[in-house]
This record gives C-alpha cells, structure tokens and sequence, in this order.
C-alpha cells in the first residue's frame, strides 16, 4: 500500500512540473508583439463536496488592478503588476514577474455558482459553490 501512496506522489509531482513547463514555455515563446505578453500566476483549484475554491498567488498586486471575469467555460483573471523600483535604480536581480498578467482557468460554470471574489495574503481567492440538482 505505500509503494502506491508514493507513486500517486510522483506522478503528481511529474504533472504538476509538465504544468509549470508548459506554462513557462508560453509565457516566453508567444507569438505576437512583445507588449502583447504577460505571464500566468500559480493558481491552486481544490474541488470540494460543495465548492470549488481557487486561489491564484498575486503578492503586491492591489485588488484595484485585478480584473475578473466569468464566462460559460471558465474563468479570466487578468491585471498589472507595476514594477516597484524608478527606472534609474541599479537592478541586482529579479525573479518576480512584472508586467500584465493573465490566467486562464476552464470550468463549467453551468454547474457552479460564483461567490464575490476576496482578497487575503496576497491571494485572489474565488469561491465557487456546486448547483444542487434535484432528481
């Protein structure tokens, strides 16, 4: 039983790497003018018995520069991310991406119920609730 706990392990570490590839090798080999690029921020989605909870890591983005919107087949969450230094500051590295953003995140809203967006730590936290269906 623990080789399995370790395998189910790995293989979502592998799937979870391939998905930060894939999003990388969007991010810096689009097609299109370079104003037209922005990078993806890390989201998490957890499913639970009554909703779907999505946060998407945002830090030092205000709320006022987060746009969200919801369409039939899922959800868009885009926005600035302004650089903190003046342009005449000396640069010793930069890991945190700057610059629009934008994350795409497909769901079948049909079947979920968005509460108003929230904001804490951070995160941009969306909190979907399922649509109960009588029988």
């Amino acid at each position: 039983m623990r080789s399995r706990d370790l395998g189910s392990w790995m293989w979502g570490d592998a799937l979870s790497l391939l998905e930060q590839a894939d999003r990388l090798h969007r991010q810096f080999f689009q097609n299109g003018p370079a104003e037209g690029r922005c990078w993806e921020p890390p989201v998490d989605v957890v499913e639970t018995a009554d909703e779907v909870l999505i946060h998407i890591a945002l830090p030092g983005v205000p709320s006022s520069a987060i746009v969200v919107g919801f369409d039939p087949d899922g959800i868009t969450v885009s926005g600035v991310r302004r650089f903190p230094a003046p342009r005449s500051a000396r640069i010793h590295r930069i890991e945190i991406p700057y610059g629009r953003f934008e994350r795409r995140i497909a769901l079948p809203l049909h079947a979920l119920n968005p509460s108003p967006p929230e904001w804490a730590d951070g995160c941009l936290l969306l909190t979907l609730t399922k649509v109960k269906v009588n029988p």
